[in-house]
């Protein structure tokens, strides 16, 4: 009868193997049907590395250089500006000190001191709409927005985060608090020297300035003069000269000026240890009616006056995600 029992027992044996495979396999099969993120590896840090692959980009690239100009080491290099706005200060010196005199200038303690910046910089374009992106721009460090972009009623595609904003007088959002946190810093990219004047004319109540603007901007501005910053035009230089290869010696003939949005990857570039973009690219320039951005009507037409390069812009990007050293979250 020994026999028989054995019989029983590897008959057992093999059916709890045979069943014990059945559910691996299934398993197996289901992770591949529906493959679960085990480790998502795009947001490990890899320190150093943006750092390393600009200077393959920007040439003698170093970080040293301020985000933010600063009242009292306003002479930010040995030698005053050599170029105008928006390349450097020359010439508008007077209005910048007033500005520095009632805005901020330090890099949040929270940011300064993390071991691994993990960057998102938000464009503006259409392809955000329906992303749901929301949640995973959310999960970085930093977030980098542009511009007047919305925040409000679009989270779920673009998230509700914003750690900075880039935007001149033109582009700045009537209502800040609405689509900014509390902490937010609003940072000017200066283009000309009424956009200081604008904005001490704002932060101290006074008069507004309404001739040298190419569009009306806000006559209220409700922001904490302690969130404002002013970006050091150093970063527009590098964007202009190296991204964009622009000639500085003659810059006054050269009307083109690098988009904010360019500008902030150049920022992101040396700040961050990750640099991830979204919402970046315009559409076919064959299609003149296909809107251009995520939360307003307006086509390629309205390109065409601005002093911006689209495609050399397109360009300068995509060298960039061919080096690896940015990613894209949106398609390209």
């Amino acid at each position: 009868s020994l026999p028989g029992v054995g019989w029983k027992i590897l008959a057992g044996l093999a059916l709890v193997l045979g069943m014990a495979w059945y559910s691996i396999s299934r398993e197996e099969r289901y992770l591949h049907l529906f493959p679960f993120p085990v480790q998502d590896d795009s947001m490990l840090c890899p320190p150093g590395e943006v750092e390393k692959k600009a200077t393959l980009l920007l040439g003698n690239y170093t970080r040293d250089h301020p985000l933010f100009l600063q009242l009292n080491n306003y002479f930010w290099v040995k030698t005053p500006s050599p170029y105008e706005l928006p390349y450097g200060t020359k010439g508008s010196e007077d209005s910048l000190l007033r500005v520095l005199a009632i805005t901020s200038y330090s890099v949040p303690q929270s940011l300064q001191s993390m071991k691994c910046r993990r960057c998102a910089v938000v464009g503006n374009g259409l392809r955000l709409l329906n992303s749901s992106l929301g949640e995973a721009i959310n999960k970085y460090d930093v977030v980098i927005r542009l511009n007047n972009a919305p925040v409000h009623r679009y989270e779920a595609d673009v998230g509700s985060k914003t750690t900075m904003r880039l935007f001149y007088p033109e582009s700045a959002h009537f209502d800040p608090k609405r689509e900014n946190n509390p902490d937010t810093l609003l940072v000017l990219v200066p283009f000309k020297p009424m956009d200081f004047l604008w904005l001490e004319t704002i932060l101290n109540d006074k008069k507004r300035v309404h001739k040298g603007f190419w569009k009306q901007p806000p006559l209220i501005w409700d922001a904490n003069p302690e969130q404002v910053r002013i970006l050091n035009p150093y970063f527009m230089e590098i964007t202009a000269a190296k991204l964009l290869n622009l000639p500085m010696k003659q810059l006054r003939k050269v009307k083109q000026k690098p988009t904010t949005g360019l500008l902030a990857i150049t920022l992101a570039l040396h700040f961050c240890d990750l640099v991830h973009i979204a919402g970046f690219g315009y559409p076919d320039s064959a299609n003149k009616k296909q809107t251009i951005h995520y939360y307003e009507q307006i086509t390629l037409k309205s390109m065409v006056a601005s002093e911006h390069n689209i495609s050399q812009e397109t360009q300068a990007i995509k060298k960039m995600l061919d080096l690896g050293i940015i990613k894209n979250l949106t398609y390209f």
